[in-house]
């Protein structure tokens, strides 16, 4: 474990697509230094995570940590991806992630591929990792999308805000984008995101419905760049009802859309 995790830490952030040290997702902007403590726990929670995805012998899953407490709201974890098994170009295999990051501070994200390492290595609220494994059908298809780059971020919206309304399209948050380029992956007529959502609303798929006071709501939106309201219908948005895509929802959805195995449900890994 320790020669992996040596190894792991060296080659943090040589697999990014871009590099921004301030860009997070599913967790707090609060700037704070990270401990070595906090480090080698996030490691620890890769590797685990990458044993347990090798002898699961799945391919593709989509994969959720805990940057945030969002207990209050029901939700349990913060932020997705798509994550999926690659050759290493050595005769072996490795693990990327592609997920969307807000550059904290501001309405701006990117698009990341990541190995494990990067993906836990963040200040996470809760050390635990879930992931679910869709029906081979499902995970043929993403790996096709993901291995074409390209294609791959196809449907990324710059313009960020946290709580972004699920049918909306001047914001898009990270869980937005995951489900949205899953419907990319799995419909052929899919160019957009307005088709991409019309697509996800046939298939059944539901938000979170945050319950926010006007207090919350309106401080959230004068004080973080990253946090917008507006693009909510108003009889949604002044009763305070916020609907946005959850790692929560995504799961729920995924099961009952026969999406995943019967009897799947998400493998998740605590320290």
């Amino acid at each position: 474990m320790k020669t992996f995790l040596t190894c792991l830490s060296s080659a943090l952030l040589a697999a990014s697509l871009l590099l921004a040290p301030a860009a997070h997702a599913g967790r707090s902007c609060d700037v704070k230094k990270t401990s070595a403590q906090t480090v080698e726990r996030g490691l620890t929670l890769a590797a685990k995570t990458l044993e347990a995805l090798n002898a699961s012998g799945e391919k593709v899953v989509l994969l959720a940590r805990a940057g945030q407490d969002l207990s209050k709201y029901g939700v349990r974890y913060s932020h997705l991806g798509l994550a999926w098994q690659q050759a290493d170009g050595q005769g072996g295999t490795t693990w990327r992630v592609l997920h969307k990051l807000n550059e904290c501070g501001t309405r701006n994200s990117s698009i990341y591929r990541q190995g494990l390492g990067d993906f836990f290595l963040d200040d996470l609220w809760r050390f635990e990792a879930a992931w679910l494994a869709p029906t081979p059908e499902v995970q043929a298809r993403l790996l096709v999308l993901l291995e074409d780059p390209a294609r791959a971020i196809s449907l990324h919206h710059k313009p960020y805000s946290i709580v972004s309304y699920v049918w909306g399209r001047k914001y898009q948050q990270s869980n937005q984008w995951a489900i949205e380029t899953l419907a990319l992956a799995l419909e052929p007529q899919v160019h957009s995101r307005e088709q991409a959502q019309a697509w996800l609303q046939f298939k059944g798929y539901e938000p979170t419905t945050l319950q926010l006071g006007p207090l919350t709501r309106l401080g959230g939106r004068v004080t973080a760049a990253n946090v917008a309201f507006d693009d909510h219908p108003n009889d949604k948005r002044f009763s305070d009802r916020i609907e946005t895509v959850t790692v929560d929802s995504v799961f729920s959805w995924l099961q009952r859309a026969q999406m995943t195995p019967t009897g799947k449900t998400p493998t998740v890994i605590k320290l």
